[in-house]
């Protein structure tokens, strides 16, 4: 019989709202599994360390401020969470009578959410790689889920990488990180700016700001003089953020922050069950109609 497990969303403040636990249950109750997903607001993980330690911790999803803390409270590490340096996944490995977690894994997949709505575009530009075709992808950010960005471009062979915040250090650090770590390679070109003029035309956005703190004006010079491409925003709050707004403007096709919940909750789905996520039913779960599965 399947042991009674309950998953958990860690974060700090304004996770009250999250559309998590509707979309994991709803896939819990689809494959009748005795699963519960809760939320859990921390101000830092050691708050909650006893729900991790609990026989009956299933796992966890980790949003910010704790994306890039979450390593002490993990007995190992995936290779492209310890490269993107940010965990939005705790995995568990349980003992033979499933009576606790022996191992907790730190993953992240919101990398994984990422590539796979830039490889649906390419395919759909009729392109199998962005190898040798020189495609620029610029990040918008600094932190974790920025980190995770960046890695999703190199899995896709992005020519050139550019990271935009406003605090160019931050960025910098980024560029240093994945060169230290030699993730990009083939000579991929990585580079950090502080403001939109440093820019150039891109092919592909990823916004991983929150998407109130910036207004369109601050996006109009950044679509002009590129052609069209795919821009992604990762906030999902509001629905339509500015950035969002200018792109569908300048004719780019645009994903929004539920598109990229969704995707990434799929593998964590995958991740703690080892079944295939039921995508229609976690979809519909928060009014999806499905629609925006293929790009």
């Amino acid at each position: 019989m399947t042991r009674a497990l309950v998953f958990h969303i860690f974060g700090g403040p304004n996770i009250r709202a999250s559309l998590s636990p509707t979309i994991h249950n709803a896939a819990f109750t689809h494959h009748h599994l005795p699963y519960t997903y809760t939320i859990a607001e921390c101000a830092s993980l050691s708050e909650v360390s006893q729900l991790i330690t609990s026989p009956f911790f299933g796992g966890a999803s980790i949003t910010m401020p704790h994306k890039l803390t979450a390593f002490e409270h993990c007995t190992e590490v995936s290779d492209s969470a310890r490269a993107i340096g940010a965990i939005n996944t705790l995995v568990t490995t349980r003992s033979p009578n499933g009576n606790r977690a022996v191992k907790v894994k730190g993953d992240n997949t919101d990398w994984s959410g990422l590539y796979t709505l830039i490889i649906d575009y390419l395919s759909q530009q009729g392109i199998r790689s962005a190898k040798g075709t020189g495609k620029v992808g610029l990040v918008i950010g600094a932190g974790g889920a920025a980190r995770a960005a960046v890695y999703a471009l190199l899995q896709a062979e992005f020519s050139t990488i550019i990271i935009w915040n406003r605090t160019v250090g931050k960025a910098e650090d980024i560029v240093e990180d994945f060169d230290t770590l030699k993730c990009g390679g083939n000579g991929v070109e990585m580079r950090a700016v502080g403001d939109v003029g440093g820019i150039g035309p891109v092919d592909v956005v990823i916004g991983t700001i929150p998407g109130d703190v910036k207004t369109e004006e601050d996006f109009e010079g950044l679509f002009q003089g590129s052609k069209t491409g795919l821009c992604v925003e990762m906030a999902y709050k509001p629905k339509v953020t500015p950035l969002m707004r200018v792109a569908e403007r300048h004719g780019w096709v645009v994903r929004d922050g539920l598109e990229v919940l969704l995707r990434q909750g799929f593998e964590q789905y995958r991740l703690w069950t080892g079944l295939d996520a039921p995508e229609g039913v976690m979809r519909e779960a928060i009014g999806e109609d499905g629609l925006k599965s293929k790009v």
